[in-house]
């Protein structure tokens, strides 16, 4: 075997080197290197999927669980700035030596068999979590669900937060399609929670057939709002006087009653009192979902990425009131639905800056601004970097405007390291 990597930065360069493709669908590599290394979690897993929302429940889940006193370990995707963000303990990331020592146990384990980027980073985070002795550990699905890495992993709660158009390539062209592959992480008798109320039919028959515990929003639980509070109901379960949650955007108490019913779904084992529940809703921080940053002019950072996520980015900034002129800052990858997502989006901007992504899938600013042309959007401003279209903006912006940055990951991250550099 090659020497191993000394820094974080080359490890994650060898991640990349390790499989031929980016995205290998199936399980079979993945329980091979899983079963080579021993790694069978003693702990509650709360498995967390959809199309939108995953990582604010995650986040809600794991903040309110930490504040209960639990010691919890969280597994997202993909990271805004740094990958230690994927893997934290209590929602702080794990440093580089943390992550270096779980990278080295995954690679000797491996043998020869190939692991994607996402593969082995979902089997390091798990090493890291059992190192760490955790209490529970929260992991959200990478893509899809069925064939994701983190479905060899068997959960105590599994939650599908929402089933829309998204990776059609790898999930299918239809609802019903992609809600029977979000459903492969249901298991027998273990709780399926489900953030819809209309859920596709694939998803609940998914559930009937295999007998697991299907929960659905606005059936089996829900959530009342009073004023500037609301309340929870599961059952016989009720939580009163709860504060709405500090993560913005009206869809945020959708994604709160997800996350506690999957909390109330493990109270026999992690029992939580109310004072963690209003604690975790009130100090739980997710950077990049529907973010307003601090100052004049208002600045919105989300990672809105396709026709749902766009759909919910509309109605939150039509909460925000008047502002003089509204600008865009847009970027998106290649393979995602951009037309739809712009005429979705068109009428709430004025003017629209646009930049290129230098990755795979990524796009040219010019190739952008030819795209919002054709779908008939006018005053678009294209730059070679993301980091230039935001510069272009703020220059633009005076104190009564708003700036919304959307589009991908990539695009918030992008401004975020912009915002940074310049302090």
């Amino acid at each position: 075997m090659n020497s191993l990597p000394e820094t974080l930065e080359g490890w994650l360069a060898r991640l990349e080197t390790l499989h031929p493709v980016t995205i290998d669908m199936g399980l079979e590599r993945v329980r091979r290197v899983r079963d080579a290394m021993g790694l069978a979690p003693g702990f509650p897993l709360i498995i967390v999927g959809g199309t939108n929302g995953k990582g604010s429940v995650c986040a809600m889940v794991s903040t309110i669980l930490a504040r209960a006193g639990y010691k919890v370990g969280t597994y997202t995707s993909p990271h805004l700035v740094r990958y230690n963000e994927r893997v934290a303990l209590n929602m702080q990331p794990v440093d580089d030596a943390c992550l270096m020592r779980a990278f080295a146990t995954v690679e000797s384990g491996r043998g020869e068999t190939g692991l994607t980027y996402f593969e082995f980073g979902t089997l390091a985070a798990m090493q890291v979590f059992i190192e760490a002795g955790v209490d529970v550990a929260v992991l959200e699905v990478g893509l899809g669900g069925r064939l994701d890495a983190v479905n060899v992993f068997d959960p105590d709660v599994a939650v599908v937060t929402s089933v829309d158009l998204d990776h059609q390539a790898y999930l299918g062209n239809t609802r019903e399609a992609i809600g029977y592959e979000k459903a492969g992480i249901f298991r027998a008798g273990v709780p399926a929670i489900c953030g819809e109320a209309e859920p596709p039919a694939s998803l609940v028959e998914h559930a009937k057939a295999i007998g697991a515990d299907l929960r659905l929003f606005g059936q089996a639980f829900g959530f009342t709002r009073l004023d500037n509070q609301w309340s929870f109901h599961m059952g016989a379960v009720h939580r009163h006087a709860l504060p709405i949650p500090v993560l913005r955007g009206g869809y945020q108490l959708v994604n709160a009653t997800v996350a506690l019913a999957a909390v109330e779904c493990l109270r026999e084992r992690l029992p939580v009192p109310i004072g963690a529940v209003k604690r975790g809703l009130l100090e739980v921080d997710w950077p990049g979902r529907f973010q307003i940053l601090p100052g004049r002019p208002v600045v919105v950072l989300d990672v809105a990425h396709n026709p749902h996520a766009a759909r919910a980015l509309v109605a939150s900034v039509r909460q925000l009131g008047f502002a003089e002129n509204r600008y865009a800052v847009f970027s998106m990858l290649s393979d995602k639905d951009v037309k739809a997502v712009v005429d979705i989006v068109r009428d709430e901007f004025d003017a629209w800056f646009v930049g290129g992504l230098d990755m795979p899938r990524g796009q040219s600013g010019t190739e952008l601004a030819r795209t919002l042309a054709e779908a008939g959007v006018r005053n678009v401003e294209s730059a070679e970097t993301v980091g230039e279209a935001w510069q272009a903006a703020l220059s633009r912006a005076g104190e009564n405007d708003r700036i919304v940055v959307f589009g991908s990951f990539h695009t918030v991250a992008a401004v975020m390291q912009a915002r940074q550099r310049n302090g």
